[in-house]
């Protein structure tokens, strides 16, 4: 059962991992599609990714620090729960300041999800397997990052440029109801 619980743990909060690198990148690719359904300034635009980061950056230790006091698996699903709905917010973004306020809210549920997906993971195994769970984990976010550009001009070319932000929703529900079955609760 104990290792069942450390599997799961391993693949969600890599998944999540996963999706908040991702949607650091995808949106660059997408960027002249947008431009052409939505209009603005290139100013304007390059605020679909600074406020992203901007917001991500600024709430990342504030939103570890609350998982220590509230609870871990808590503040994490919260993360989920807030960077799935603005996925959605961004995919029906009908203006440019519209997807610049989801993505602001996205930034907010990353900075609540990447660092608290590392401490749910190193909490979950031993001192002696951490290293090879970390290395893993690491590599998985490494893959999103190099492979955003890729997966974000497939969608875009593929479907349409709201796809880069619909694929969120199913994984992020998903993933919300699986971490509250299967994560353990932690406090630092």
């Amino acid at each position: 059962m104990l290792e069942t619980r450390r599997v799961w743990t391993l693949v969600l909060t890599s998944v999540a991992f996963f999706m908040v690198a991702l949607d650091s990148l995808v949106v660059v690719t997408a960027l002249p599609a947008i431009h052409r359904d939505l209009g603005g300034s290139l100013s304007t635009l390059e605020w679909t990714v600074n406020a992203f980061t901007l917001v991500y950056a600024a709430g990342i230790i504030t939103a570890a620090a609350l998982g220590d006091r509230l609870g871990r698996r808590l503040v994490f699903v919260a993360g989920l729960a807030v960077f799935t709905m603005a996925s959605a917010g961004c995919a029906l973004a009908p203006s440019t300041a519209w997807l610049i306020a989801a993505r602001s809210l996205q930034g907010l549920g990353a900075a609540m999800v990447m660092p608290l997906s590392l401490t749910i993971l190193t909490a979950a195994f031993p001192a002696a397997r951490r290293g090879a769970v970390v290395g893993l984990w690491g590599g998985i976010g490494g893959l999103a990052i190099a492979s955003g550009p890729l997966i974000g001009g497939a969608l875009t070319q593929g479907l349409d440029w709201h796809w880069i932000f619909w694929v969120n929703v199913p994984i992020g529900l998903a993933a919300i109801l699986l971490s509250l079955r299967r994560l353990a609760e932690t406090r630092g």
